[in-house]
């Protein structure tokens, strides 16, 4: 079944100088003798999902037959209750660069990383963690090793030096072209598997950084930075850094109804009311423009607004400003 086009009682109304409609109604007991109670079976006719682009770091969809408190719920909960990988511990072995420990290990942990779908949410167990006694605890590493195990702890490696690139022409000022590895990035950080870990994370599936082209540090000849690090399972509940998603947003989708003829010059004002590709200009067809009671009679070959794109609107509201465009 196709979903259900929203009554006119459940649009919220956007006017000049306020907002009204904006409280849903349909909940058990609002009205007499009315069944609003939410079951399974309806939900399942009326909800729908259309994707619009889902691109490797951006995903776009429209949540078709559901209160917008339900799509809030999705939001949170791709925000703060999916599960990912995230540098927790690091061990600094010798760091030479300009960036200091602390600073670097800040920049590591935040290093989004992702990896095998059945590994992450099935195979990885959580970690478990210590007691916060208000103090900051620094971790030692035999201390960690007694909570490492295959199914809780990723193990990842950051060995990294810089040296001067011999074949670079003489007074070559450009860093990338003097030096080798004058800017560490985050697809230099190397996943270390062990246990059983190879059966989980291996070829596509290996833990590695989201985007490999995050800049750590940069270095100059004579600078290394050699760390280990521990990643655990974690959501963004817990920490941002476990967070699967940068942002999560929602809108409502506008509706946009054109209820009497704009034509001409108005139409072209009316269209640049609103952001580009929102309204379309149009010539009245000869059909159209014979067709009583639609307004566009005697109109033929007049340019008229159409709604083109209802969700490229902001709704700034800028149509209600102006005078010719009330009542339509």
């Amino acid at each position: 079944m196709a979903p259900i086009q929203p009554s006119q009682e459940e649009l919220d109304r956007i006017n000049a100088e306020t907002v009204t409609n904006v409280t849903s109604t349909d909940f058990p007991g609002h009205w007499p003798g009315e069944d609003n109670s939410w079951s399974l079976p309806s939900f399942r006719d009326t909800f729908k999902i259309n994707i619009h682009h889902n691109d490797p770091l951006e995903s776009s969809f429209s949540l078709v037959g559901i209160d917008a408190s339900v799509a809030n719920a999705f939001r949170r909960i791709m925000i703060a209750e999916i599960p990912s990988v995230a540098i927790e511990a690091v061990f600094v072995h010798n760091n030479t660069s300009v960036i200091q420990d602390e600073v670097l290990c800040q920049r590591l942990g935040l290093v989004p990383f992702k990896g095998g779908k059945e590994g992450i949410q099935e195979f990885l167990k959580w970690h478990p963690r210590k007691k916060d006694d208000g103090m900051n605890t620094v971790v030692e590493e035999e201390e960690e090793e007694n909570t490492k195990f295959d199914y809780n702890t990723v193990i990842l490696s950051l060995k990294i030096a810089c040296t001067r690139n011999k074949e670079a022409e003489k007074g070559e000022r450009d860093p990338l072209k003097a030096y080798h590895n004058a800017h560490v990035y985050a697809r230099d950080i190397q996943f270390k598997p062990f246990g059983r870990q190879e059966q989980y994370f291996s070829g596509e599936d290996a833990i590695r950084p989201t985007n490999p082209d995050i800049l750590v540090a940069k270095l100059r000849p004579g600078q290394c930075i050699d760390v280990d690090m521990h990643a655990f399972k974690g959501v963004g509940s817990d920490h941002a850094k476990f967070s699967p998603v940068a942002t999560a947003s929602y809108r409502l989708l506008p509706t946009i109804t054109i209820v009497k003829p704009i034509l001409g010059k108005d139409a072209e004002k009316f269209a640049r009311c609103f952001p580009q590709g929102v309204i379309g200009l149009e010539k009245v067809g000869k059909k159209e423009a014979q067709r009583k009671g639609s307004g566009y009679e005697g109109h033929e070959g007049e340019i008229k607004a159409v709604v083109v794109d209802p969700m490229k609107d902001t709704v700034s509201r800028e149509c209600l400003r102006h005078e010719e465009f009330e009542g339509k």
